[in-house]
């Protein structure tokens, strides 16, 4: 057996990543973070240096694959039902913030200017699907 390390997926943040690392643990896969430490502590370097890669063995490749796709990436209700388009009836909604009003938009400066963010952030549903905006509920 080899002890390689094969990166399996990159994360723009390192709390993401954190997440499925627990999930692959959980399962008795070992994982290693790279670059984890550095967007800590600056998170805009993410994109200049390839977001936090997750590494797990190689043999562990293919198992870990089986569980990543097992992972439901779409919202869910409080009850684990996943969230339907109200248009389309699609499952495939994913939860956003925006600053789209005025007032969002002078809090957001206002926050920027005096390093209080997020002051103010509003947060939506959106079908991948027929891009419908809702509300949460």
């Amino acid at each position: 057996m080899s002890d390689m390390f094969k990166t399996l997926a990159r994360f723009q943040y390192s709390s993401e990543a954190q997440i499925i690392k627990g999930r692959l643990e959980a399962e008795g896969i070992e994982v290693f973070l790279q670059d984890h430490l550095t967007i800590d502590t600056d998170p805009l370097v993410s994109n200049a240096i390839g977001g936090v890669k997750l590494k797990v063995l190689t043999q562990d490749v293919l198992k870990a694959k089986h569980i990543l796709s097992s992972i439901n990436q779409y919202s869910l209700d409080d009850d684990g039902n996943p969230i339907v388009c109200p248009e389309c009836k699609s499952d495939k909604i994913e939860l956003f913030s925006t600053i789209k009003d005025a007032k969002a938009f002078f809090a957001f400066i206002f926050g920027f200017v005096f390093g209080t963010l997020p002051f103010h952030t509003r947060h939506n549903y959106k079908c991948e699907n027929c891009k419908t905006e809702f509300p949460i509920k």
